[in-house]
């Protein structure tokens, strides 16, 4: 099994996770997502590509902190997002 593959199985599960609401563990299913997608291209040899990923973990990492503490004031209710 590859890499790629393991990503994209990880992809799934936390789609699946999103879906049924639970979106602590999705967001942690998504970051090991990312890792694999990290080591794949290191593998290949694509530095790029394992920049725009690592950037992208971290934005994800940050988020999952904001939300543990509290701090996302965001809500999917449109009533309640409305000004």
């Amino acid at each position: 099994m590859t890499f790629a593959i393991l990503g994209g199985l990880l992809l799934n599960i936390g789609a699946y996770l999103t879906y049924k609401g639970r979106i602590y563990q999705a967001v942690i299913v998504y970051l090991f997502a990312d890792l694999c997608w990290m080591i794949m291209a290191y593998v290949r040899d694509d530095m790029l590509g394992a920049f725009f990923i690592i950037v992208g973990t971290i934005f994800g990492f940050l988020a999952f902190m904001k939300m543990q503490r509290g701090e996302m004031n965001k809500s999917l209710n449109k009533e309640e997002n409305d000004l």
